[in-house]
């Protein structure tokens, strides 16, 4: 059992694609042997604040402390700009709390134009993002230890 534990937080908004993005994260965290913790929003925009949530919660001491996140949702384009400002602000918001609070920090957000190609990433046996993104984040985890000493 590791002594590491990591918040998978997942937008519901396309469920079946949540499904199998989660799928594919679990298998990258259980493959490492890192336990892991599961929330979920209602869409892409609200994973930047469940992130903060769970480190407030963690540093006032109300929930555990999280070594890795790894943030899973799907934006597939409409037909109004509503794609580009989900898509950019939840990666911002991503990138801001990853460099300002040092987080390892995987992002699985599928950015797609359409339904078939957010089942191509999303599906373990094809590209697999969201394992991608848990194996990120436990690179930037085991990074982020080696070079602070373990802290």
């Amino acid at each position: 059992m590791s002594e590491h534990r990591f918040l998978i937080v997942e937008a519901r908004f396309y469920q079946k694609l949540a499904d199998a993005q989660f799928e594919g994260a679990v298998a990258a965290l259980e493959a490492e042997g890192i336990p892991y913790d599961r929330v979920t929003v209602p869409g892409v925009l609200e994973i930047p604040a469940a992130i903060s949530y769970s480190m407030m919660a963690g540093r006032a001491g109300y929930g555990p402390r999280y070594d890795g996140y790894v943030a899973l949702g799907c934006v597939i384009r409409g037909e109004t700009t509503h794609y580009e400002i989900v898509s950019n602000e939840s990666a911002r918001a991503l990138m801001d709390l990853s460099v300002n609070n040092h987080l390892s920090l995987g992002n699985g957000i599928l950015t797609v134009e359409n339904e078939a190609q957010a089942w191509d990433r999303a599906l373990r046996d094809r590209k697999d993002k969201a394992g991608e993104a848990a194996k990120a984040a436990i690179a930037m985890m085991k990074l982020k230890q080696q070079m602070t000493g373990g802290k």
